[in-house]
C-alpha cells in the first residue's frame, strides 16, 4: 500500500480530521487510500504551536484517502485554504485534499521521501 511520511504534528492533525488538505511542493496523479507515517523527528516549533508534547514517531500512524489536488496559484489562492491546510504557501502550492482519515495500530518502520510502497513482513 501507498505510505506518505509526514512529520508530526501533522500527522496526528490529520487523524483529528483538523488537517483537511496536506501541502507539498510537487504534484501527484494518485489518488486513493494511503498509510500516515510519522517521520523520526518532530517539527518542535509546530508541536508546541499546535498544543502537543508527545506524539508517536517513525511509525505507521493511520490512514487517509487522497481524493484530489488543489494547485495554488499564488499565496493568496493558498491562504483562502488555510483552515484546511493550517499552514502557509511557503510549504508549497500543491493542496493534496483528504477524507476518511483513521487511525491504525502503530506499525514502527523507516519512511521515504514522496509516496513510497509500505510492505510489512509477515
Amino acid at each position: 500500500m501507498k505510505a506518505l511520511s509526514l512529520k508530526q504534528p501533522y500527522a496526528e492533525l490529520i487523524l483529528q480530521g483538523r488537517k483537511k488538505i496536506e501541502l507539498r511542493k510537487w504534484n501527484t496523479h494518485f489518488r486513493g487510500d494511503f498509510l500516515i507515517h510519522s517521520s523520526k523527528v518532530p517539527d518542535i516549533e509546530a508541536m508546541k504551536k499546535f498544543g502537543f508534547r508527545n506524539l508517536p514517531c517513525g511509525c505507521i500512524v493511520g490512514k487517509a484517502e487522497l481524493i484530489d489536488v488543489n494547485i495554488y496559484k499564488n499565496a493568496k489562492e493558498c491562504n483562502s485554504d488555510k483552515n484546511g491546510h493550517l499552514a502557509s504557501a511557503e510549504w508549497g502550492h500543491y493542496g493534496f485534499i483528504l477524507k476518511n482519515p483513521k487511525r491504525t495500530r502503530k506499525i514502527f518502520c523507516k519512511g521515504s521521501l514522496g509516496f513510497w510502497n509500505f510492505r510489512q513482513d509477515k
